[in-house]
């Protein structure tokens, strides 16, 4: 028993969570769960960031002499929402044990999205449906409200964001095919994030999901000491709810998502960042989509190596990706392998182009079994717009191949991820043979032994 208790105790906080959040769940299906779960950890962040603040005002000390712990500029000054009395989490845990406490916490939501316009049409309202039982709802606030225990409370803000990141991984895992259209796994955004080593300017992502390539540049620039600030986000998504799950996201890590935005029609047929030159793109797009609307793209001023097929936007997504870099600019993506070879409706002919042009840098052949949501073999691709530019070594007419499929591990019978020394391994190889001087961190770790280097002569 105490063999036991021990091992209890050693479990990381979002993994007890996540098997108690679990079984609460009963039947209702994950993929309407997430939005439950999700949407209260996400009130508990606004309600903790809100109540340190609203201390610090009634206390009135410094800065803060004279000030009105009622008065909504007060937030809005240091950034903070605010968040009306009734749907403050302290208020919710006194409502939490009776039978409707599903139309207060909706209630809740509507009354934040009422004094904050940013979150206007974000939060989920989904508490008073019938196949949530008011007693599991009142467990899973008893639940939230534990995160921030003791002196934990004064971290509580990263710990909500590393559960909230945590339980859409869990979420995507538990959808299988469907959490794979929100959900990126976070290990190849991670190793995408450290090829291409996003320390400042301006990110896109143009099929952001629930916005993990957003999260990870942010938490590399942190980690290498960098200012976070320093990064400007751009995004798009064509799926509502997804939208919401990454306005969440990005709101509980304290990133402007202002220039993330959503519309039905997706990036081809309505590019909210028509003018934008980004510095970097990082992006999983869908796999070998048929239904991009490329007939009626035919004569698109993106399509500057040549028209993709209209039954797969591949080669569109590539050229879209192209499009928005600035002239230093560099992108890293997933596309499917078939990508690597078809010659399908000219995309061997638009793939020549690429690489006549010096665009190609670096492709990472890929384990199968990534992915939750596909079965097909899929690559990274990274294109660099100017591979002279002094940064880096002149590797104008190289291309370096990483073949990558034995590495990486399984965290269950279906699902593969890479190990933070996999990741070490890849960037680095790929640092070591584009870099012009000093190694960057990846590169203190192992490389591949036998990279190959396409030269396009």
């Amino acid at each position: 028993m105490a063999k036991k208790a021990k091992q209890k105790q050693e479990e990381p906080i979002e993994k007890q969570l996540w098997k108690a959040a679990d079984k609460l769940r009963k039947n209702i299906d994950a993929a309407e769960y997430k939005h439950i779960v999700l949407g209260l950890i996400f009130l508990k962040y606004i309600s903790d960031a809100f109540d340190e603040l609203y201390e610090k005002l009634q206390a009135g000390e410094g800065d803060y002499a004279g000030a009105d712990p009622e008065d909504k500029d007060e937030y809005k000054a240091e950034n903070v929402f605010f968040v009306p009395e009734e749907a403050r989490w302290s208020f919710l845990l006194t409502k939490s044990k009776q039978p409707d406490i599903g139309k207060v916490v909706d209630a809740a939501m509507d009354a934040i999205e009422k004094e904050n316009p940013s979150l206007r049409d974000v939060l989920p309202k989904v508490f008073a449906r019938g196949n949530l039982d008011p007693t599991s709802l009142g467990g899973l606030i008893d639940l939230i409200g534990n995160i921030a225990l003791g002196d934990a409370k004064a971290r509580s803000a990263d710990l909500l964001g590393h559960v909230f990141e945590y339980f859409l991984g869990e979420f995507a895992l538990a959808e299988g095919k469907k959490g794979g259209q929100f959900y990126t796994p976070r290990s190849v955004v991670e190793l995408l994030v450290e090829m291409l080593e996003p320390y400042k300017g301006r990110v896109l992502d143009p099929c952001c999901g629930s916005g993990g390539m957003f999260v990870q540049s942010e938490k590399f620039v942190e980690d290498h000491q960098g200012k976070v600030n320093d990064i400007s986000i751009y995004g798009q998504e064509s799926n509502h709810t997804t939208w919401r799950l990454a306005k969440m996201n990005l709101a509980i890590r304290h990133l402007d998502s202002s220039q993330v935005k959503w519309n039905n029609e997706g990036s081809f047929l309505n590019d909210s960042h028509k003018d934008l030159k980004a510095d970097y793109v990082i992006a999983n797009p869908p796999f070998n989509d048929s239904d991009w609307s490329g007939d009626l793209l035919r004569t698109d001023g993106r399509w500057q190596y040549g028209v993709p097929p209209a039954g797969n936007a591949n080669y569109a997504w590539i050229q879209h990706f192209l499009y928005h870099l600035s002239p230093n600019g560099q992108a890293g993506f997933v596309l499917a392998k078939g990508s690597l070879t078809s010659k399908t409706s000219g995309e061997g002919d638009i793939r020549k182009e690429l690489v006549e042009a010096g665009l190609v840098d670096c492709i990472i052949n890929l384990p199968a079994k990534l992915f939750l949501n596909t079965q097909i073999p899929a690559c990274l691709w990274f294109l660099s717009r100017n591979k002279t530019n002094g940064k880096f070594r002149n590797r104008k007419d190289e291309i370096l191949f990483i073949d990558a499929r034995n590495l990486g591990h399984l965290i269950n019978r279906r699902t593969k991820e890479f190990s933070e020394e996999d990741i070490a391994t890849i960037a680095g190889t790929y640092h070591a043979w584009r870099n012009k001087s000093e190694p960057s961190s990846s590169e203190r770790g192992q490389t591949l032994r036998d990279p190959q280097v396409f030269t396009n002569h």
